[in-house]
């Protein structure tokens, strides 16, 4: 029987169970099933949890980070990508990194209010900062809470650089303000891209935009004037290690300026998560790619070494980053994006008029 048929798989959702969280003394088992009155695990609704933080600007220590600073307007993510290295975070919220973590979205509705509050702390310094650095701060939800675009008008009220990570073609809602951030250097967008293949997104990233949609997302940020890259992430050998060069070619022709991929890795509970998906969606090559994801990290599915933990290292590693290299050179040339400028910041002036 074709697995991803079978009648026990949650279709529409990467994970096919909830792991264990760690920071848990007990955990739910299922020993006799025919003993319960109601399923031991279901495919519920999402559910949105209120969460009322004090600060919105996440700061990082992390050599290897393109960006220190970021905000996360979401905890959680409805994409459902088996992948996700914010998984592993639901587990601080008391939830799974399984299914709980995709259909259990925490929200921070005050994040516009905090990030002003932010901006007039006397010293206040501007850098780029990163929506999101976890979880896709344009996922299904926004379209109604549009906590995204709350923050963006903050950042265009103060002339502040950010730097926007997405696979959701909902970021074209937004282009009134982009357009005017784009005016100032003060914004890039990263459309992320890690597979044509139409079968492998519908299993790995159930919730997502098709790459077609997210192409055509590329094309009309380029030509309204908004710098894009391609966010080639992650590169799962065996599974879509052989698409770059076409990605790269695709995202060029769509007006992409610049590149860039990573290797999957998978820490804490993903790695259970990963393995579990791929025994059912692909089990005549299953061993093969986890075997290929291993000798990207000196023969183990996690890495936490700063550095390597993103590029990987090894024979199969270099190649990638080799054919990466060559594509990239010869679809995009320079690969590179412009600076963002922080010099138009608007530092605060007596009592600032709240936006909200």
């Amino acid at each position: 029987m074709d697995t991803m048929q079978n009648e026990e798989y949650f279709k529409g959702r990467g994970a096919q169970i909830n792991t264990h969280n760690k920071f848990f003394k007990n955990k739910y088992v299922c020993e006799h099933i025919e003993g319960l009155d109601e399923p031991f695990l279901e495919n519920t609704a999402t559910q949105v949890i209120e969460s009322s933080p004090k600060r919105i600007i996440s700061e990082s220590d992390s050599p290897d980070l393109r960006f220190m600073r970021s905000i996360n307007p979401y905890q959680g993510c409805e994409h459902g990508c088996i992948y996700c290295y914010a998984r592993n975070a639901h587990e601080y919220w008391g939830y799974s990194a399984g299914l709980d973590f995709e259909r259990k979205i925490i929200v921070k509705r005050n994040c516009a209010v905090l990030l002003e509050e932010e901006f007039n702390k006397k010293g206040y310094v501007p850098s780029t900062i990163m929506l999101s650095g976890n979880t896709d701060c344009y996922q299904p939800l926004e379209r109604k809470l549009k906590l995204t675009r709350s923050l963006l008008q903050v950042f265009l009220k103060y002339k502040h650089p950010v730097s926007i990570i997405s696979k959701n073609n909902l970021i074209l809602r937004d282009l009134d303000i982009l357009r005017e951030l784009a005016k100032l250097q003060l914004v890039h967008v990263a459309v992320t891209i890690n597979s044509l293949n139409e079968e492998l997104r519908q299993k790995m990233e159930p919730r997502t935009v098709t790459a077609v949609g997210r192409l055509k997302v590329i094309r009309q940020l380029s030509e309204a004037g908004i710098p894009v890259m391609l966010m080639c992430a992650p590169i799962v050998p065996g599974l879509n290690s052989d698409e770059m060069p076409a990605l790269i070619e695709q995202a060029a022709k769509h007006g992409a300026k610049a590149a860039s991929f990573t290797i999957v890795r998978l820490n804490g509970a993903i790695a259970e998560l990963f393995k579990d998906w791929v025994y059912k969606a692909y089990p005549d090559r299953a061993e093969k790619i986890l075997h290929g994801i291993a000798a990207c990290h000196g023969g183990n599915l996690n890495d936490s070494q700063f550095g390597r933990r993103i590029k990987g290292e090894g024979r199969l590693a270099d190649s990638l980053h080799q054919l990466f290299k060559l594509a990239a050179l010869r679809f995009m040339g320079e690969n590179k994006l412009t600076e963002l400028r922080t010099d138009l910041f608007v530092p605060a002036k007596g009592k600032q008029l709240g936006l909200f």
